[in-house]
Parts: C-alpha cells; structure tokens; sequence
C-alpha cells in the first residue's frame, strides 16, 4: 500500500491517502522511509494508536511506533488530539508538501475547548494558559484530555498548571527556540503524558508518563489504567516535580 501511494504521488494528478494499524506502520517502514527521501506527498493514516486498541493484546498495540516514525527525517507526524486538531492535521498535508503521518487512536475522545488550527499548524500551543501556573502538562493525541483533567485535579488542589498540546513535533522543532519555551512555559517545570514509550520526550519535558514496555490483553480503558496512563497518574508526577522529588 505505502509503495503504491509512493507512485501514484510520482505520477501526480492526485494525493493517495491510505490507512490501517498504526502498529503495521512496521511493515510499511521501507516505503515510508523512500515517501521521506524522496519528499513524496502523501497522506500515511495510522489508527488504533496505544494500548487502548485493548483485547488484541500486545502484537497490535503498538508502544515504540510513534518514536520510530518521528526518527525519520522529513516525515511530518501528526498526533492530534481531538477532532479540531485533526482536521487542521488534514489541511496542512494538503495544503503543504511532502510525506504525512496521521497517527489517530481508537478510542472516543472528546471535542476540547481551545483547540486550534493555528496552534495545530505550529506544532505546539498552549491550550490552558491561566495566570499563575507552576507546572506545564505537555500531551499528545488520546491523553490530550487526560492533562486536562489533570489541571482541573491540580486546581483543586490550589495548584495551578499550563496545558500544552504537542501534536506535531516536527513543526515546532521549526519555531525559534524564544517561542518554544514561550508555548512550553518558561521557567516552569514540565510533565509529559503520551502513552507511547518515552523515547524523545526529555528534550521538551523532565518528566513523562509514558509506556515503556510492551502492553497487555485487556479492555483499553483497563490497560489505560494499570500502565498509569491516567489524569491521577500526570497529577502525581507534576506533584513530585513541584516537590523536588523527580
């Protein structure tokens, strides 16, 4: 499929978008690797994308993907959050040039407030940014929602927390480096949550809550909850910074 979307791209005329399992993004890796090399533009949906795919088990839920993806040079890997974000992700692949990775998840996520296509588009933005904060929660995709409702926990607790998006890491690697400790918040100590391995993530965050081992047959939301991919689990790690702890 990826090498056939490759020469269909090379013919022109149109822009070939194929899907499936973001865990068989290993099986395509030599035709996402020559979309890259040879700036192919195309539009590579990878869906299912953590351990929420749930009873399939470990084969099919991929953990390191995301990481391996974003090691390949001049492929744009998105991993939006809700579906503002995702369709902002669409429009930029159209609209621009080169290889696209959609990296979407199987479970339902909620439309969040202060989603946005310009955020989207520079690959990182604030989308809580109260008066205050003393940490930043930086997500991605499905645990976009779950920082959210970290910050509301941590507000309760009378602490106040800035929450990033980070749907694109190739795009905001473009921005001045000002702007992106201005979006990451400056100064502040910062708690990433994706649930993928950590790999990468320390160059925005001193801390993740990630999935660094492979997953587990069970419901999604069962594995979700016993890896710690979950709005207690972020609170605690932001908690631990704040104290000096991590």
């Amino acid at each position: 499929m990826g090498s056939t979307m490759n020469g269909m791209a090379l013919h022109g005329g149109l822009t070939p978008a194929g899907g499936t399992f973001l865990v068989f993004s290993d099986y395509m890796r030599p035709a996402v690797r020559l979309a890259a090399l040879m700036q192919t533009k195309v539009i590579f949906v990878w869906s299912h994308d953590s351990v929420g795919v749930g009873e399939d088990g470990p084969t099919h839920q991929p953990v390191e993907q995301v990481a391996a993806l974003r090691a390949i040079p001049g492929l744009a890997v998105f991993r939006p959050g809700d579906a503002n974000e995702t369709v902002a992700a669409v429009r930029l692949a159209l609209d621009g040039d080169g290889p696209t990775a959609l990296v979407t998840s199987r479970q339902n996520l909620p439309v969040l407030e202060g989603t946005s296509a310009e955020g989207v588009a520079a690959g990182g933005y604030a989308i809580a940014s109260p008066d205050g904060a003393v940490v930043s929660l930086v997500a991605t995709g499905s645990e976009l929602h779950l920082a959210i409702e970290a910050a509301e926990l941590l507000a309760a607790r009378g602490v106040i927390a800035r929450v990033v998006s980070l749907p694109c890491w190739e795009r905001f690697e473009q921005l001045p480096r000002s702007e992106r400790e201005s979006v990451l918040g400056v100064g502040l100590p910062r708690v990433g949550v994706e649930a993928q391995v950590s790999l990468g993530w320390h160059r925005w965050v001193d801390e993740v809550v990630s999935i660094d081992r492979f997953g587990a047959s069970a419901p999604g939301d069962v594995v979700m909850r016993e890896f710690g991919i979950t709005a207690e689990a972020v609170v605690t790690a932001a908690e631990r910074l704040l104290a000096g702890e991590a």
